[in-house]
């Protein structure tokens, strides 16, 4: 069973490659390698190399499986993939403008405009905008007749303002989701359009005065929900460390494999979606690391827990026949294993309320937008979470921004007290960045979508006091 399983590839990620993929428009070479996964005696075997040449493809397949070899040792039972098609078959990231045909001076032009506009503002004391742009060409090749050859590409942005009240400088960032696609995701427009509101709020928050604590109904926005449903839905949800499998930078799971289908994660508002196709989504590929065509999936129905994240090395684990499209590597250097898709709480059906309306409905309340500090416990049961900007609501009404606040969460305590959720025209999806699993680390990037929500009586402050 030499080789009975392989994968390579070339990466714009990561070390510094001796031959691959084309160069970069302006020439430069991309960094570049591959790697070699195989099955050998029931166990994987993993090895890579930056010499892209037939010579080290031969000797680093050897490699692999030598390291397989040794890995089987240990063996407590064979590895079971779920069957896959074979594809043959090129996919590109979705997009309207291509950054890497666009000039430096027009995409340093367009930022400029956005900084100079603020600068001018009353009290602003500094103006930051920001775009980045990560390309990577990757080609699959397995040993069960698949050959996919993938053009990604994903982009960031950031605008930040800073002003000053008296003695107080505060900073004020605009929440730009980002994600897999061009130039377009950079809504340079949008950064013009609210610069006035960044600087008012920027004041606001140089002004305020600590919140005291206590239980409080918390309104949350999207761009605040992405690193929440990231932490106590999305790590909680990945089937690895639900079996315990993987532990390694996190922890495992609350969760157990018979909670699927039983589990009351929240209440009947509660729907939460995987998904690895959604335009514009940090984790939105056309296909896995292990050649599995992406899909989305339910992961929570009308607040129970019907689906969890898979790959095709977990999928027998809940009796699944077929993955969830979900391996994924770093770069080439490393071993491609289960990784979350973007994870989304779904918007609510026709009808739902405005996020006006949901202000208007709360009568003691914290509004909080952006993401900031958290602190979660190694089943992603208990977390603590903070955000970037908060503002008091009293008797419908959003009175003044506020400081120390954070909320205490119990994962379904805190689920099971969402009682409002706004429609699909406030959705959003926003992004994380810094997702941290494995050893050694892997890193990757991930979308969250949410519609505004309200989740009733959460202790908030608590860390303050």
């Amino acid at each position: 069973d030499r080789g009975g399983f392989g994968g390579g590839g070339f990466g714009g990620r990561g070390g510094g490659g001796q031959a691959g993929p084309p160069n970069d428009p302006d020439g430069t070479p991309r960094a570049a390698g591959f790697g070699v996964r195989v099955i050998h005696g029931g166990v994987w075997g993993f090895a890579s190399s930056p010499i892209v040449t037939e010579d080290e493809i031969r000797r680093i397949a050897r490699l692999a499986i030598d390291i397989a070899r040794a890995s089987a040792i240990a063996k407590k039972f064979d590895v079971r993939l779920a069957p896959v098609p074979a594809y043959q078959t090129h996919w590109r990231t979705e997009m309207a403008i291509d950054p890497t045909t666009m000039s430096q001076t027009d995409k340093q032009s367009a930022l400029q405009s956005v900084v100079d506009l603020a600068i001018k503002q009353k009290d602003v004391v500094a103006a930051n905008a920001s775009a980045s742009f990560n390309t990577e060409w990757k080609y699959l090749a397995t040993s069960e007749g698949s050959y996919i050859e993938q053009d990604l590409i994903s982009t960031s942005a950031n605008f930040t303002v800073t002003a000053h009240r008296g003695d107080v400088n505060a900073s004020r960032s605009l929440g730009i989701p980002g994600g897999m696609g061009g130039w377009e995701l950079v809504e340079a427009d949008r950064m013009r359009s609210r610069v006035d509101q960044l600087v008012e709020e920027a004041h606001e928050i140089a002004a305020a005065k600590p919140m005291t604590a206590g239980v409080r109904d918390l309104v949350l926005t999207p761009s605040h929900m992405a690193l929440t449903i990231h932490e106590i839905v999305a790590h909680a949800t990945e089937l690895d460390r639900i079996v315990g499998y993987e532990a390694n930078y996190a922890g495992t799971s609350f969760i157990k494999v018979p909670d699927i289908g039983k589990l009351k994660y929240g209440s009947k508002l509660f729907n939460v979606t995987g998904d690895k196709v959604r335009p514009g989504g940090r984790a939105t590929v056309g296909y896995d690391d292990d050649g599995v065509k992406t899909t989305q999936f339910p992961m929570v129905r009308d607040g129970i827990l019907v689906g969890v994240s898979s790959n095709r090395e977990t999928a027998h684990y809940i009796g699944d026949k077929e993955s969830r499209g979900c391996t994924q590597a770093s770069s080439w250097r490393d071993y491609p294993f289960l990784r979350m898709p973007n994870v989304h709480v779904d918007a609510g059906p026709k009808g739902s309320p405005t996020p006006e309306e949901i202000i208007a409905d709360t009568k003691d309340g914290v509004l909080i937008d952006g993401s900031g500090s958290f602190s979660i416990d190694q089943q992603r049961y208990n977390g603590q979470f903070g955000g970037q900007a908060f503002w008091e609501i009293k008797n419908g009404k959003k009175t003044r921004a506020v400081t120390q606040v954070t909320y205490n969460a119990i994962t379904t305590d805190f689920w099971a007290n969402l009682d409002a959720v706004s429609g699909e025209e406030s959705w959003q999806q926003f992004g994380v960045g810094g997702d941290a699993k494995g050893q050694p680390t892997q890193g990757q990037a991930v979308s969250h979508g949410s519609p505004w929500l309200r989740v009733r009586r959460i202790m908030v402050g608590g860390a303050y006091t």
